[in-house]
């Protein structure tokens, strides 16, 4: 199952919104095929590692990280494909996650006449696909809040100023990160301060693959000859917006090739998150990485929306007339403040990585 796992972990920002799924099929000992789910609409890992065993996945055992499909997708049945080759033993990391579907693959090779075991390194198959798993129980994706700042909590020396915080070993995560992700989100106010082109660079490293990107502009403030609209991206660029936006402007940034998303907004200048979240999710993104600034930042943690937190902390003061990590627009009043549990430190150069972790969202 371990190799599975890592077999699985091949496909990691590749398979949405399908799961990252690892397979091994094992004979009298030794591994006679292997193979993991490359992308949407391709043939599973299953199918992948018995193409590899050939004949000799007769009366072998197959190692899976994810209960095959018994029902009939963008791909036939992996159940059938098993039962075909001759399998007469499956090892299964965690059942699937989807409440319609559960069990029946399980339940099928059973009927079978296959063997069929289930929760072997139940914990790290669910570790490798928590979008997947929240997107099958919600329709949303997994939100990864990510910031760079000071170790007095700062984002940068002052408001309007872009500020190079964090070092090379953190930049490089934050692009690996990027490379994994579905969609990478900002604010209007980090789009206009840092015209960023939210794209995955990662020089001399194996393909990459840039993430949707999407603004917040709640206004369409939005210039036409911002870095993310004026660069060469097989990515879209979504900017959200609220309904009484003015049409002109619209006009203009679809013109440069952005895709225009209207949602509610909750108070002047701030969307409906949530509809953001249901909108992603009904695309297929499973995963988001949330990059600031601080207003948005504030607005997902008050609204209980972050599911995890990575935090690249450098060795280095800003002051009070700093940015702040985060902001609380909706706060009228002292409240119960977010907290997440810390699971992971880790250095990255100079700097520290803080790892978080909010157990009540799935």
């Amino acid at each position: 199952m371990r190799l599975a796992l890592q077999e699985a972990k091949k496909g990691i920002g590749r398979t949405s919104p399908n799961p990252c799924v690892g397979a091994v099929v094992v004979k009298n000992g030794t591994v006679v095929g292997k193979g993991y789910h490359k992308k949407a609409g391709t043939p599973h890992a299953e199918i992948h590692a018995l193409q590899a065993a050939g004949r000799k996945a007769r009366n072998a055992t197959l190692y899976v990280t994810l209960e095959p499909c018994n029902h009939t997708g963008r791909t036939p049945p992996c159940t059938e494909a098993v039962v075909q080759a001759g399998i007469s033993r499956v090892v299964i990391g965690m059942l699937d996650p989807n409440p319609g579907v559960a069990g029946g693959g399980a339940h099928y090779l059973l009927s079978q006449g296959l063997s069929v075991s289930s929760g072997i390194l139940e914990h790290e198959c669910r570790e490798i696909n928590l979008p997947f798993i929240k997107h099958s129980a919600t329709g949303r994706p997994w939100v990864i809040m990510k910031a760079g700042m000071s170790i007095d909590g700062r984002i940068a020396a002052l408001p309007g100023q872009a500020t190079t915080i964090t070092g090379q070993q953190s930049l490089r995560r934050v692009h690996v990160l990027r490379n994994r992700a579905d969609a990478i989100l900002v604010g209007i106010g980090t789009a206009l301060t840092d015209d960023p082109s939210l794209t995955t660079r990662l020089p001399g490293a194996a393909p990459t693959r840039d993430p949707l990107r999407v603004v917040l502009d709640a206004a369409l403030r939005l210039p036409v000859s911002s870095a993310m609209l004026q660069q060469d991206s097989p990515a879209q660029t979504w900017v959200f917006c609220a309904s009484g936006a003015d049409k002109k402007r619209r006009s203009k940034l679809e013109g440069a090739g952005a895709i225009i998303k209207t949602v509610p907004a909750v108070s002047r200048g701030l969307l409906d998150l949530n509809a953001v979240l249901v909108t992603l999710g009904q695309a297929g993104v499973t995963s988001l990485l949330v990059e600031g600034g601080g207003r948005v930042h504030g607005s997902f943690l008050e609204s209980a929306l972050v599911d995890q937190v990575l935090l690249f902390v450098a060795p280095t003061f800003l002051g009070e007339q700093g940015v702040p990590l985060a902001t609380f627009p909706g706060r009228k009043k002292r409240i119960q403040l977010p907290h997440f549990k810390l699971t992971k430190t880790r250095r990255c150069g100079e700097d520290v990585l803080l790892e978080g972790r909010f157990f009540n969202t799935i």
